[in-house]
């Protein structure tokens, strides 16, 4: 695959760097397009020397090539990393003044841009009508993440980690389809802890693996992605606001304000069933004879819940639960189904090497009023894929 990487003159331009690194060790061929302003942060050297590939912000080099129509016409990809708000308001107004952004006005291939600026810049009214502008043309945009910015300044306008960007430009070279832009989704992933004491919890197995794929997947299709990630140590998928919690409390409050205004929710974390009746304030101390048994009591039902009050309220067009099964796998699933209220189930069975903390699975996808759809035994990315073809099925 051909693939261009526009870099613009931000700090975040030595980020790039890895960004490019991910693509030509995947046997991508890549042309670096910095503007004149990035090179002020990274030389042209580095990146010919990474690219393999001459490097020039200039339509006047190499003019017998018609670069700035050659580059953008053969690319398959084009992804600029990072985007200032110049470089967006360049691209959302059609100007040319240098190679990348005549790249951007020739290239017919898909396009992703990975912003990077201080937040007021990202919060300005002028670049949100630049980045809706290239969204409704087809471009997908990549919420920069929350974290620390040049200086002492923290807040949104983060460039998203390089490994994530590769990932949703992965996504979007698989020519998926942008069928989810405009809309609001939310995701759960990970698995709920419960407190015994301040030092144990009665947790399970899973990674977050899977709803992360599913956020990453969504966010790639044009998706608004909210994802509520308990107790989960993966980077945070590219484009998505992560809310982090913990016990299956924080999860429902967290899902249940997210879902205020969403078309689609997806709850992909284990949730814990039952959590300890009481909590112990400090560390349960090892004593002679049997330990006290520790009493149980039932988590409040987020899935349950959220198809109850769509029965009386405005709610998602499009509830998705997962069910994890040890036996009679299909059985329990529709029984699940009918009891909760969502649309489509994803059921699949779980134990040793199979699930939790793999990065393939396999499931059936219960549909409500429909067929199962079986989903054969790759990566957790297909099956996220998978969802999202039935999710948007439904919604239009």
């Amino acid at each position: 695959m051909q693939v261009v990487l526009g870099v613009s003159g931000g700090i975040a331009a030595y980020k790039a760097c890895e960004l490019l690194r991910l693509f030509t060790e995947s046997g991508h061929e890549v042309r670096v397009v910095p503007t004149r302003e990035a090179l002020k942060f990274v030389g042209a050297p580095t990146w010919a020397a990474l690219s393999g590939n001459p490097v020039s912000p200039e339509v006047w080099d190499d003019v017998h090539e018609v670069p700035h129509v050659r580059i953008g016409k053969r690319a398959d990809l084009v992804v600029v990393a990072p985007a200032t708000a110049d470089v967006l308001a360049k691209a959302a107004h059609g100007l040319a003044g240098d190679l990348l952004t005549n790249t951007l006005l020739t290239a017919t291939c898909p396009v992703v841009f990975a912003p990077a600026m201080h937040t007021e810049m990202w919060q300005h009214p002028a670049t949100r009508a630049n980045v809706a502008t290239l969204r409704e043309r087809g471009a997908v945009v990549i919420d920069p993440a929350v974290g620390r910015l040049t200086g002492a300044d923290t807040g949104p306008g983060r460039l998203p980690d390089p490994a994530e960007i590769f990932q949703t430009c992965l996504r979007v070279l698989r020519g998926r389809p942008r069928d989810l832009t405009g809309r609001k989704v939310v995701v759960s992933a990970g698995g709920t802890r419960e407190a015994i004491d301040p030092v144990r919890f009665i947790g399970n197995r899973s990674s977050g693996l899977q709803g992360y794929a599913l956020a990453r997947t969504a966010a790639a299709r044009g998706a608004e992605v909210t994802l509520v990630a308990a107790n989960v140590t993966l980077p945070d998928p590219a484009g998505a606001k992560v809310v982090r919690v913990e016990s299956t409390a924080e999860l429902r409050d967290a899902v249940l304000a997210a879902s205020a205004g969403a078309d689609v929710v997806v709850m992909a974390a284990a949730v814990a069933d039952f959590r300890p009746a009481t909590r112990a304030d400090v560390k349960i101390k090892k004593t002679d004879g049997e330990p006290e048994a520790i009493h149980l009591v039932k988590n409040p039902d987020i899935l349950a819940e959220l198809g109850e009050r769509r029965r009386v309220e405005p709610g998602p067009r499009v509830i998705v639960g997962f069910a994890a099964e040890t036996h009679d796998v299909l059985a329990n699933g529709q029984a699940k189904l009918a009891r909760k209220g969502c649309d489509l189930l994803v059921v699949n069975q779980v134990g040793e090497g199979l699930a939790f903390g793999t990065p393939d699975n396999a499931a059936t996808v219960l549909v409500a009023g429909g067929d199962p759809v079986e989903v054969p035994f790759g990566p957790k990315e297909d099956l996220a894929d998978a969802v999202w073809d039935l999710v948007g099925a439904r919604l239009t």
